[in-house]
């Protein structure tokens, strides 16, 4: 399988590339826990459909140490009591935030103040930021077909 359009030597793809890159690395940066991050954007990419990201981020998750049994019950992470509070009101306001087409008005406050509960302004913000990059990542491989299966954790710097 090939994709329909090469992002990684196409100019603009890569020039934009680099800028959305630069917003993720303020969130690696940040104080919202490494685990957090890749279980959100595992169940983005989920919900998405987008191969090449869930390949992704459950490669990388395992190369930083997580546990097979949660990254098999992401998709099911309300009926798993594998997950934290903290970590499940994350995958929460992701698959709200992800289907945000799918609610007339949109992340319901009470997803939001779950949220807020375990998290702090920095976090929160590091969290809707790592929601709204996986799903602009999710849809650039999906449109184009980016095949899924050959990513080698770190291949990407």
């Amino acid at each position: 399988m090939e994709a329909r359009l090469n992002l990684f030597e196409n100019a603009v793809a890569t020039k934009v590339f680099r800028h959305i890159n630069s917003a993720g690395k303020a969130v690696s940066d940040s104080t919202l826990p490494h685990a957090t991050q890749e279980l959100v954007k595992l169940r983005a990419s989920q919900i998405n459909g987008c191969g090449m990201c869930t390949d992704m981020h459950t490669k990388d998750a395992l190369a930083a140490g997580e546990d097979v049994q949660r990254l098999l019950l992401v998709s099911a992470w309300r009926e798993a009591t594998v997950f934290t509070e903290a970590e499940r009101a994350a995958l929460a306001l992701a698959e709200e935030g992800t289907r945000i087409a799918d609610a007339a008005g949109g992340v319901p406050d009470e997803v939001w103040e779950n949220a807020a509960k375990h998290y702090d302004e920095e976090q929160l913000a590091a969290l809707v930021t790592t929601i709204a990059l996986i799903n602009m990542y999710n849809r650039f491989n999906v449109i184009v077909q980016q095949p899924a299966g050959d990513y080698q954790p770190g291949m990407f710097g």
